[in-house]
């Protein structure tokens, strides 16, 4: 019998729980045949197609120089290296990354799948997280801070609405008909030129966003792009709007499931369960996590989706919550073995609940390096990085297939867009 067919029928008489236990030994096979399948073809099962409509696909292009599965940062820095990655599999002038893996017919996939069944209902989750004055970011000078303040035209706000830095435009409407307008603006923070930033909350990461030295993707170097506004290249003008397959990737389901204490963190405030702090998610993690959401194959252009859990720590609003999800003590995340894993399918994105994707607070892994995940999925394969998605409602009703929908800010040379994504499921 077919695994994958065996697993949903398992999923059907009994909990998902039981399931696992069961598929434990049948999961670690399987995984490993996926795994030679890979290292055989150079790019996974990615190449077929996932709704059984016999529609595969190649996009054409040369097959991206894919470094050995480990952990080793690649010298980026080193212009004698710059042929290895650069220019990237999609042309010498190519700004769109892994995004030109999304075509009309990953898009009418992704559209299938969010629709598989006739009769039944469409659910729209929201997967941004919800902005409030205070949002914590990781730190940098100047500092990232969103403080939204309103604006007020046509009628008198209570006492409390100036006080909090609110603005009165004008008391009276505007004509005769006695227009009111309310609006918001993004002040600049105390000591900094400038406040708003699109690198806080949920995000996706433009591939402006990261480099090594002077190169970035595609060898487009900093000094060449770089001004006050933004960058001449790479901008984010240049994503979308996107739709095509999400998939999610739910390790911390299965490590409940399993009851894996070396994998489980500290409970949020709210008492809901994380990973642990500094949790390494590994190959055969994500491996099993396909398994457990019945996914068969990853394919070009999906957009994958991590969960950690780790979103909890925003939502009692306490300082120690806040230190914690900056990192402090250290975050759950990939590490290059994963990016580089990930990375031969051909994904549009990478994401996950937590505002790094990448694994910190490993001295043992990361040694002197920074961000190394970021420049592997950015900067040598195109591949974006969305942070801080909310990924819950996606695990609560088992929806681990979904089309993802977003439509980053078209704004010329920003680094990044955080317009929440949408998915589309029928749970």
């Amino acid at each position: 019998m077919n695994p994958t067919l065996w697993f949903h029928h398992l999923t059907c008489t009994c909990n998902r729980r039981g399931a696992l236990g069961l598929m434990a030994k049948l999961g670690a096979a399987t995984a490993a045949a996926a795994s030679s399948a890979a290292s055989a073809t150079g790019r996974g099962s990615g190449g077929g197609d996932d709704d059984g409509d016999g529609a595969a696909r190649s996009v054409g292009r040369r097959p991206a120089s894919t470094p050995a599965l480990n952990d080793i940062p690649f010298d980026y820095a080193n212009p004698a290296n710059l042929a290895d990655w650069a220019p990237g599999p999609y042309g010498p002038n190519d700004e769109r990354g892994a995004f030109n893996e999304v075509t009309p017919d990953t898009t009418a996939r992704a559209l299938r799948t969010a629709h598989r069944q006739r009769g039944r209902g469409v659910k729209t989750y929201n997967l941004g997280e919800l902005m409030f004055n205070g949002f914590p970011a990781f730190v940098t000078t100047p500092a990232r801070g969103f403080e939204q303040r309103a604006t007020v035209t046509g009628f008198t706000p209570p006492p409390e609405f100036t006080a909090g830095g609110g603005y009165i435009t004008s008391l009276n409407g505007l004509g005769t008909n006695k227009l009111s307008i309310m609006e918001e603006r993004y002040p600049s923070l105390p000591g900094a030129p400038a406040g708003l930033t699109n690198q806080i909350g949920t995000q996706l990461d433009n591939l402006n966003h990261i480099g090594a030295g002077d190169f970035f993707y595609n060898g487009v170097r900093g000094p060449d792009m770089a001004r006050s506004w933004g960058t001449t290249r790479l901008g984010a003008q240049n994503m979308g709007p996107v739709c095509t397959r999400g998939v999610l990737l739910d390790v911390l389901a299965v490590k409940l499931a399993r009851n894996d204490t070396a994998a489980l963190g500290q409970p949020a405030a709210n008492g809901r369960p994380v990973l642990l702090d500094n949790y390494r998610i590994t190959v055969e993690d994500l491996q099993e996590a396909m398994e457990w959401g019945g996914i068969r194959q990853l394919l070009p252009g999906d957009s994958i989706m991590i969960r950690t859990g780790w979103n909890q720590l925003l939502y009692s609003r306490t300082p120690a919550e806040f230190t914690r999800w900056g990192a402090a003590v250290g975050l759950p995340g990939i590490y290059l073995r994963e990016a580089r894993w990930l990375a031969q399918f051909r994904p549009a994105a990478v994401s996950s609940d937590t505002w790094a994707l990448e694994v910190l607070g490993r001295p043992d892994l990361s040694g002197t390096t920074a961000f190394a995940v970021h420049q592997e999925l950015i900067m040598r394969h195109g591949i974006r990085i969305g942070e801080s998605l909310v990924l819950d409602g996606l695990s609560a009703d088992q929806v681990h297939e979904c089309a993802y929908v977003v439509t980053p800010q078209y704004a010329q040379g920003a680094t990044a867009g955080n317009t929440p994504p949408a998915a589309l499921a029928q749970p």
